[in-house]
């Protein structure tokens, strides 16, 4: 379709869409809106619905039920309105060293050889808005994606447009979960007022402001109780990374949860909203102090509930919670912003897929343990292995 530049649609979007009112099928990567030929589908609408949200080729093609003929695809290549994500992003992204590569750029003439070994490439990138290899290396274009889109101007502060935005639920929702590009990996207007230092968090500030209190309360604890207190320590990080899921799952993706008012709707965008839509910010990555101090107050009632027989065996538990916070934010911020050791690279593509393809699922960060333990884990195809000569 020449001059037709497709978007990108996440996995979950594509399913979600199995309805008389909306109804999309794929083949493959393309992903089609087949609503207008329900009801002028030869064998009924229904059969089409039974295959909502999902992928037809192999209905299309199958002999016993009804091989379908090239009219049927030109009827669907009519109706072509986007592509789901694949894996080579991904690959490419965990690979990356720079912002700018969080999605793969176009490979060098050096690197081409390397990469038809390793990945599978495929002209289709993940929900990014973007359709085509030079679109990789593009900011988002403000002024044409808020014309495109209605949603929120970049240029302009972006917590009163939500605020005053108007927006129903179901349109927001689609649209924060679509990733956008801020130019040059700096952060985009939030207040546009004195506000606006208070929601920008370097990553450094976590380890400088946290770990100094961390390690007093530790020694404490371990002068007190001795080589024991140690236990305790590693309780309390084993208790947060089950409070990491909880928080993310529960807390961050209320998503279709939410009171679909702009009280629930700018809450949203603040807490966890502006980090799927702005992915690379690296200003919104870690949790600004003031939020975190008012998030892990409560915690230090429940350590002390909990382990109530020795107040210094929950001083340690909580140290160890919060240890394991400040690793959690820094992995976060690294898994986004750096290249990674085997292991983290791995990681690093299991949050980048939570982002550009199931934001339904996976949301472990440090680990995928509680996301397997719930049945939310997403999942991975094998590493590649990159040939050698």
């Amino acid at each position: 379709m020449p001059g037709r530049t497709l978007p990108n649609i996440p996995a979950a979007e594509v399913q979600a869409h199995n309805t008389e009112e909306s109804c999309y099928v794929t083949i493959g990567t393309k992903v089609y809106d087949v609503t207008a030929f329900l009801s002028d589908h030869p064998g009924g609408g229904d059969l089409i619905l039974e295959y909502g949200g999902k992928d037809v080729e192999q209905i299309l093609k199958d002999e016993v039920s009804h091989e379908h003929s090239e009219a049927a695809y030109e009827i669907l290549d009519e109706s072509l309105v986007g592509f789901i994500p694949t894996e080579s992003i991904l690959n490419g992204a965990t690979k990356s060293s720079k912002p700018a590569e969080i999605v793969p750029l176009p490979p060098s003439k050096e690197g081409q050889a390397e990469l038809n070994g390793a990945v599978d490439q495929k002209p289709l990138y993940e929900a990014t808005g973007m359709s085509s290899a030079d679109d990789l290396s593009k900011e988002t274009d403000f002024t044409q994606d808020y014309k495109t889109h209605k949603f929120l101007d970049l240029s302009r502060p972006l917590f009163p447009q939500v605020w005053f935005g108007g927006f129903k639920k179901e349109f927001y929702l689609e649209q924060v979960h679509r990733p956008r590009h801020y130019r040059g990996g700096d952060s985009a207007p939030l207040f546009g007022n004195f506000l606006e230092p208070l929601s920008k968090t370097p990553w450094w500030i976590i380890p400088t402001l946290w770990w100094p209190p961390i390690a007093y309360g530790t020694a404490m604890g371990l002068q007190a109780l001795g080589p024991q207190g140690v236990g305790y320590f590693v309780f309390g990080v084993c208790v947060w990374t089950l409070i990491e899921y909880v928080l993310h799952r529960f807390l961050f993706h209320l998503d279709y949860y939410l009171p679909d008012n702009r009280v629930g709707i700018t809450m949203h965008f603040i807490l966890h909203g502006i980090h799927h839509y702005l992915p690379m910010d690296r200003y919104r990555l870690v949790m600004p102090p003031t939020l975190l101090a008012a998030l892990a107050a409560p915690f230090w009632k429940v350590a002390h509930a909990i382990l109530f027989h020795n107040w210094y065996a929950a001083l340690l538990a909580y140290c160890g919670g919060l240890f394991g916070y400040t690793c959690y934010d820094m992995t976060h911020y690294f898994l986004h912003h750096s290249k990674l050791p085997a292991y983290y690279q791995q990681l690093k593509k299991y949050h980048l897929k939570h982002h550009f393809a199931d934001y339904q699922n996976g949301f472990g960060v440090t680990s995928r343990f509680w996301d397997w333990v719930f049945g939310t884990e997403i999942e991975m195809s094998a590493p590649n292995v990159l040939k050698t000569n």
